[in-house]
């Protein structure tokens, strides 16, 4: 296993007015044996940022360490890292188990130890069965179980792992999800996984880097990130249905501190914890983030009302679109809820839910 460090790395695509930033002073730390996700929306420069790391794009300025070893200058094959791809890029004519062993003969490693391992390894992905079979006839889970296979058979420093899902259907991917966790479990290799899709990362990583504009906003575990989003990209980013985001202004009333809409009939207390954050900030014009999941249905003492637009039933839920004045909100409701549009709802929100950025720079405040 090895930690890795990244330090102020750079990556510009071109010289002059033409270059294209893809990544901006990166630092990131990713201990020995964690399990780190680098997510973010495409162009966001998180491939960018894999490939400095396997040694497929050299760096433009800043450092890459595996432990003490600064890898700057070494080639792939130096850096022991292993890389499992979007595309399973497996040998059609060779057998799977063939398509494990095939790293080590190029090591040169003897036909029987080969043997043994590929078997080994075979047993820890659920893929004994097939080991006499070709790709061609396996199917797309099959196939990126052999493709880690054969990535983590070399027993690398580093795990790498490039949008290893996105060709799997939803029941395959999950099946995928419970598998990746397992192996980490078992085998606590330092793996950065690489994905657009937020429940892959939240499910999966001890920690996720969210990266967006070729720059890192912020690193956390899922609970930080969902509770404590560093900005207004990281809250709407992370959650799903996504954060509504209102621009309000300080109003104070003699009993306490309000944030009053600017586009709606709308009112936030502002949690008593939380006014000093308000007051060294400063200023009277912010943001507030609401997530659908805080507002909750109910038919006395609701703080926000409007009329149903859309009732979305999805099964183990529906969501409710309703608006008010010029703001639409989105709230979960459980699935027998019968609300038809047209309707008018009230909602329940409890002040220490309320997120409030500053509408400038969108950083978070409180």
């Amino acid at each position: 296993m090895s930690n890795v460090t990244l330090s102020k790395v750079n990556k510009i695509y071109g010289s002059g007015r033409t270059g294209v930033h893809a990544v901006r002073d990166l630092d990131l730390a990713v201990p020995d044996g964690e399990f780190m996700a680098l997510l973010g929306p495409s162009g966001c420069g998180k491939t960018s940022t894999l490939r400095m790391i396997v040694g497929l794009e050299p760096i433009t300025s800043g450092d890459i360490r595996f432990g003490d070893l600064r890898v700057n200058d070494l080639e792939p094959r130096e850096r022991n890292v292993a890389m499992a791809f979007e595309t399973y890029a497996l040998y059609p004519n060779f057998t799977v188990e063939e398509n494990l062993a095939f790293p080590l003969e190029v090591r040169g490693v003897p036909p029987a130890e080969r043997r043994r391992r590929a078997r080994e390894l075979a047993e820890l992905l659920r893929i004994t069965e097939i080991l006499s079979a070709k790709p061609p006839v396996l199917s797309g889970g099959q196939q990126q179980r052999v493709s880690l296979g054969r990535a983590l058979i070399r027993e690398p420093a580093v795990f790498i792992l490039d949008e290893v899902m996105s060709h799997l259907d939803a029941h395959l991917k999950f099946q995928m999800l419970f598998d990746l966790k397992r192996l980490h479990q078992e085998l606590r290799r330092t793996m950065i996984y690489v994905t657009h899709d937020q429940v892959e990362a939240l499910a999966l990583a001890d920690r996720v880097a969210v990266m967006s504009n070729a720059e890192l906003q912020q690193v956390g575990d899922r609970n930080t990130l969902y509770n404590r989003p560093a900005n207004m990209f990281v809250a709407d980013f992370i959650g799903e249905p996504p954060t509504t985001f209102i621009p309000v202004e300080r109003r104070d009333s003699a009993e306490c501190a309000r944030l009053h809409a600017t586009g709606a009939e709308l009112v936030f207390d502002v949690a008593a914890e939380r006014i000093p954050d308000l007051d060294a900030h400063g200023g009277c014009e912010f943001m507030v983030g609401i997530r659908p999941q805080n507002l909750h249905l109910c038919d006395h003492g609701a703080t926000i009302g409007g009329k149903i637009v859309i009732n979305e039933y999805l099964g183990e839920r529906s969501i409710l679109s309703f608006v008010t004045g010029d703001v639409t909100l989105q709230a979960l409701a459980p699935p027998d809820t019968r609300m038809a549009p047209g309707e008018h709802a009230g909602f329940s929100l409890d002040p220490r839910d309320v997120m409030i950025f500053d509408a400038e720079t969108g950083a978070l405040v409180t």
